[in-house]
C-alpha cells in the first residue's frame, strides 16, 4: 500500500508538472509571436524598400555597419554574443539573458537587411525567443520546485521562436530540442515546447505573418529504392557543403578578426568591399537569399555558381559584424547546389533544390531531425522518404561541423 502511495504521489506530480509546462508553452509561445511578427513584418518593408532602392542600400551598407558595431558597443553587454550566449547560459554559464537582446538583436537585424548585407532571420528570431523565454524560467526558478525549469524555458523559447517567425512547428520543436546538444534531445522541453511552436506559429499567422511553403510540381516518378544511390550522394554533397561552409565561417571570422581587431575598422573596410561586391552582381546575393529559394520552384534562371557566391557573401557579411542569421541563407545554398547537381543525378531539379534546402541546413547547424522536419513541412510530407534519406547522409558526412562554435557534442561520431 505504501508502494502504491508513493506510485500515485510520483505520477500526480509528474501530471501537474505535465499541465504546468504546457499551459507555460502557451503563454510563451503567444508571447514571443508577437515580437516575431514585429520583427518579420519591419524585415518584409525593409526588403520591399531595399528592392526599390537597391543602388542606394549599398552605398550605406559601410555605415549601417558602423551603426550596428556602436550598437553592439554602447548597448550590447552579453547580448553581443549573439547565438553563443544561447549556447553558454544552456550549459550554466553566464546564467541570465539580458532583456536588451530583443531590442538589440531585432534593431541590428533590421539595419544590416536595410544596408543588404547577406545575413539571416531565425538566428535572431531563435535568440529573441529564448529572451522572452527565459524571463519566464527565472521568475519561477525559486517559485517551483521543477529541475532543470530555466533549460526547459530556454528550449521552449528557442522552438517559439523559430515557429513563430518561420510558420514551420514541428521542425521548430525538434530544432529546439537538438541544437544545443549535437546527437541528443532534451526530452523533458518536449511538452511546452510544442505548445510554444504551435500557439507561436499559430498566432502569427492569425496575425498575418504567413508560413513559406513551395510546391513541387511533379508527380512521384519513382520509388527510393530506384535512386537510392543518387539519393546517397547527393547526401554526401550536402553534408559536404553545410560543413564547409560553417568550417569556412569559422576560420574567416578568425582570420578578419585578427587582421582587424578594431571592429570600427573591421566592419568599414569589409562593408565597404561587400557594397563594392554586391553593385557589381547586381544585389543577387544580399539579403537573406530568400528570392534564391524561391527562384527553382517558380521557373526563374538559376546558375552554377549562386551556392559559391552565397556562401561566400554570407561568410563575409557575418565575419564583417553584420547582425542575422545563418539559416536561411544555408536554405538558399542548398536550393543553389540542388539545383545544380540534381539533373547530374536524373533528378528532377526541383526535387534536388527541396532536399538541398533541407539537407545543407541539417550539415551547418549539425542536426538531422529538425531538417527532415523542415522539408516536409515546406515542400510536401509525402516527400518523407526523400528528405530522411538525404538528410540521413548529409548529417553522418558533417562530422561535428556546426555554424554554432559553442555546440556541445553527445553523437554517432563518438561511437
Amino acid at each position: 500500500m505504501q508502494n502504491f502511495s508513493r506510485f500515485l504521489s510520483a505520477h500526480s506530480r509528474a501530471a501537474a508538472e505535465f499541465v504546468f509546462l504546457s499551459g507555460a508553452g502557451v503563454l510563451i509561445g503567444l508571447s514571443v509571436s508577437l515580437f516575431e511578427v514585429l520583427f518579420g513584418y519591419g524585415l518584409i518593408l525593409i526588403e520591399q524598400w531595399r528592392t526599390a532602392f537597391p543602388l542606394w542600400t549599398f552605398l550605406v551598407l559601410p555605415l549601417a555597419g558602423l551603426l550596428v558595431v556602436w550598437l553592439f558597443q554602447k548597448y550590447g553587454g552579453l547580448a553581443c554574443k549573439g547565438m553563443n550566449l544561447i549556447f553558454e547560459v544552456s550549459q550554466g554559464k553566464p546564467e541570465r539573458i539580458p532583456r536588451r537582446t530583443v531590442f538589440l538583436m531585432t534593431v541590428c537585424t533590421w539595419l544590416s537587411r536595410l544596408a543588404g548585407a547577406s545575413v539571416g532571420r531565425e538566428g535572431v528570431a531563435v535568440q529573441i525567443g529564448a529572451a522572452v523565454s527565459w524571463q519566464f524560467g527565472h521568475f519561477f526558478h525559486k517559485k517551483l520546485d521543477i529541475e532543470n525549469i530555466r533549460t526547459i524555458f530556454l528550449v521552449t523559447g528557442m522552438a517559439a521562436g523559430f515557429a513563430g517567425l518561420f510558420g514551420t512547428p514541428f521542425s521548430a520543436v525538434f530544432f529546439a530540442l537538438e541544437v544545443l546538444v549535437a546527437g541528443t534531445l532534451k526530452y523533458r522541453a518536449m511538452a511546452p515546447a510544442i505548445c510554444a511552436a504551435f500557439s507561436a506559429s499559430w498566432l502569427s499567422a492569425r496575425l498575418g505573418l504567413s508560413a513559406e511553403g513551395y510546391a513541387i510540381r511533379m508527380l512521384l516518378p519513382f520509388s527510393i529504392e530506384t535512386f537510392w544511390l543518387p539519393l546517397l550522394m547527393m547526401g554526401l554533397a550536402f553534408g559536404l557543403a553545410g560543413g564547409l561552409f560553417a568550417w569556412g565561417l569559422r576560420r574567416v571570422r578568425k582570420t578578419v578578426t585578427d587582421r582587424f581587431p578594431d571592429p570600427f575598422r573591421r566592419i568599414l573596410i569589409l562593408g565597404t568591399v561587400l557594397a563594392c561586391l554586391m553593385i557589381l552582381t547586381g544585389g543577387r546575393y544580399a539579403g537573406s537569399g530568400a528570392a534564391l529559394i524561391a527562384a527553382p520552384f517558380a521557373g526563374d534562371p538559376m546558375y552554377a555558381w549562386d551556392f559559391l557566391l552565397k556562401a561566400g557573401f554570407t561568410i563575409l557579411s557575418l565575419s564583417a559584424g553584420f547582425v542575422g542569421g545563418e539559416v536561411t541563407p544555408l536554405f538558399a545554398i542548398g536550393v543553389s547546389l540542388g539545383t545544380v547537381i540534381g539533373p547530374l543525378f536524373g533528378l528532377d531539379p526541383m526535387l534536388s533544390a527541396a532536399l538541398g534546402f533541407a539537407a545543407v541546413f541539417g550539415s551547418g547547424t549539425n542536426t538531422f531531425l529538425s531538417p527532415v522536419m523542415i522539408g516536409m513541412e515546406v515542400f510536401g510530407f509525402q516527400w518523407f522518404p526523400f528528405f530522411f534519406v538525404v538528410c540521413a547522409v548529409s548529417y553522418l558526412v558533417n562530422r561535428d561541423q556546426s555554424i554554432y562554435s559553442l555546440q556541445s557534442r553527445y553523437g554517432l561520431h563518438d561511437v
